[in-house]
């Protein structure tokens, strides 16, 4: 290891003329002795030896390790592993020092770089030509080794994590040689030394250093490792899937206990945690640990109920419903339990983290489309009960105290009651309260959508019916208040009821000029309110159409869009023209200029 001793060596061979054989002779005889290291090291006689004083088998004994021995066996294994890595180290420091001199140093006299005799006869690059060697030696001893033995086989194959680990680590010490030689040979050395080490590129010639496009020499050397990473993959797949095979029988009918989805998980933590060693190899278990979710998420769809009785609201929960509330359960818990691992998960590489993730979302997935025949069945019942509104009469009096006498109307009340009842009935049996409210909030949003809808239709609508109206908005708070976490979370659906209910006491011309029109509320919405302010012969759209107000509410839900909406509505008003003409009137309702401007300001905001 000292530049200046094996510069004046080197010198003298250059002189005798023998500067190439001697070098190729010192390098080979490196290859040699590792080779030795590398079959003592498996030699499995020795490894299953108790003493060291070697006995001879006699004839077809196998030399394998005596039961109940296995785990000395082992131990001497990986000590012998530890050895082989130092010795391998070793010999590539000496190759690489001696490169690194022969790269420098120049004759005295012809000022030729030694590098440059070897370089004749194309091998310059003694330390690739050696690692090749030692990369081939270690696939082939490798090979040869666990093709006669089964407990090397296992071992390599059980515990290659660590194998790998000591390949990582011998790839580190490497690394960081070629670093210290370079510091060493810029700062060491006497005067004259330093006239004859002509400074050469920044390691332009350290292959440990820096991969080219034909050499990648991690690689070569993590090659040989190739079939026991895939045996170590296919096993560890089946200690993740055989706790999950185990715990949904063929033919079971409920979902894992706790104890059974702990067991599961901490096998993905362990799985995950031993792989931690390398990057490439945190990313091939993640990507088991993927299919194992995938595998959790099929077996739990199997048990899911979608018969009728799955999205029944009108008893309680059936058995069905109950099966279908414990499989939502019990994916949430793994859903919540695998993204706590991967959290805890140190220096766990990015692209095993989306591996899991997007399993996880599939996991998200499956708890959604579980639970949406009963969502979608409860949202029917909902809108059913909003549009019987239309068979209450909103056309009566005001009464004397100018209060109305009841504090919410019929269907109101109906309404309440159902969804307090199917929160408690239903909902409140899943553990995942943001994932059922992330839910019912859509649902929430929905209903007051048509509440509004259906209310902006009542005709005719006296003084008295709106103040019963007005009391109704104010009782849909309440109702909707057990869906949703806070009811003013509803965002813009919470400002739409809040800004509609003064705008039934307002005028037309106020109702024109609101702030709110556009911005909260749609035009289409408050045209279609002005139409029970006109004259019966100013029908509105569905009148027009002659359909039901259900159908026109479907027609509404089909055509999200304002233009659609509001050209069914100029249609209605051109239809009143018409009529207005035909039976030659003389003037038009007082509301219906106030609809016109109001449809054209509409129309603008759309270009």
């Amino acid at each position: 290891q000292n530049p200046t001793q094996v510069g004046t060596a080197l010198q003298v061979f250059h002189n005798l003329g023998t500067l190439k054989d001697t070098i190729a002779n010192v390098v080979d005889g490196y290859c040699t002795v590792l080779e030795e290291n590398v079959k003592n090291a498996l030699d499995i006689k020795v490894l299953t030896q108790p003493s060291q004083a070697v006995t001879r088998g006699g004839p077809g004994r196998a030399a394998m390790p005596t039961p109940g021995n296995t785990a000395a066996f082992r131990a001497a294994l990986w000590t012998n592993m530890e050895k082989l890595m130092d010795q391998i180290c070793a010999a590539c420091g000496q190759v690489q020092h001696l490169q690194k001199v022969l790269a420098k140093k120049r004759d005295p006299v012809s000022h030729v770089c030694f590098i440059e005799e070897i370089v004749k006869d194309g091998q310059s690059d003694i330390l690739y030509k050696f690692w090749n060697a030692v990369t081939q030696t270690l696939s082939s001893q490798f090979q040869s080794a666990t093709d006669s033995s089964m407990f090397l086989k296992q071992a390599f194959e059980g515990e290659y994590p660590k194998l790998l680990r000591l390949y990582n680590d011998l790839w580190k010490r490497l690394q960081q040689y070629s670093q210290n030689i370079q510091r060493n040979f810029n700062t060491s050395g006497t005067p004259d030394l330093f006239a004859e080490l002509q400074q050469m590129e920044e390691d332009a010639q350290d292959i440990f250093m820096q991969k080219t496009e034909d050499c990648d020499p991690e690689k070569a050397l993590k090659d040989s490792l190739q079939q026991y990473e895939a045996a170590y993959l296919s096993k560890s797949l089946s200690r993740l899937f055989d706790p999950i095979n185990l715990v949904f029988p063929p033919g079971g009918r409920n979902p894992p206990s706790s104890d059974e989805l702990d067991s599961i998980i901490k096998t993905i933590a362990s799985e995950l945690n031993v792989a931690a060693v390398d990057p490439d190899l945190s990313l091939a278990v993640a990507k088991n640990v993927a299919k194992t979710i995938q595998l959790y998420g099929v077996k739990s769809e199997q048990l899911l109920s979608t018969q009728g009785d799955a999205s029944q609201v009108i008893g309680p929960l059936t058995e069905g419903q109950r099966r279908n509330v414990a499989v939502v359960n019990s994916l949430y818990k793994l859903h919540q339990s695998v993204l706590k691992v991967i959290t805890s998960q140190s220096s766990f590489p990015a692209a095993a983290e989306q591996t899991v993730t997007t399993a996880l979302k599939a996991v998200h997935d499956l708890m959604g489309s579980a639970v949406q025949p009963l969502l979608s069945s409860v949202g029917d019942s909902v809108e059913a009960i909003i549009i019987t509104m239309h068979q209450e009469d909103f056309s009566g009096s005001l009464s004397s105290s100018g209060k109305p006498d009841v504090p919410c109307s019929l269907y109101m009340k109906e309404l309440q009651g159902f969804i307090a009842r199917v929160m408690s009935d239903y909902f409140r049996h899943f553990e995942c309260f943001d994932f059922v409210f992330d839910n019912t909030e859509a649902m929430a949003q929905r209903a007051i959508e048509l509440f509004i809808r259906n209310a902006s239709l009542i005709r005719p609508l006296s003084e008295g019916g709106k103040m019963r109206l007005a009391a109704d908005f104010a009782q849909m708070e309440l109702a909707v208040a057990p869906l949703c976490r806070r009811v003013s979370d509803l965002g813009k659906s919470y400002r739409q009821l809040r800004s509609f209910r003064p705008l039934l006491f307002q005028t037309s011309e106020h109702i024109a000029s609101s702030p709110a029109l556009g911005e909260v509320i749609p035009f289409s919405i408050i045209l279609q309110f002005l139409f029970t302010r006109a004259p019966p012969e100013l029908k509105s759209p569905f009148q027009r159409a002659e359909w039901s107000i259900a159908r026109y509410s479907q027609w509404l839900d089909d055509h999200p869009s304002e233009k659609d909406r509001l050209a069914l509505i100029r249609g209605a008003l051109e239809a009143y023209v018409q009529s207005v003409r035909t039976r030659e009137g003389k003037e038009f309702a007082p509301v219906y200029p106030i609809m016109v401007q109001l449809l054209q300001k509409a129309m603008s905001t759309l270009q």
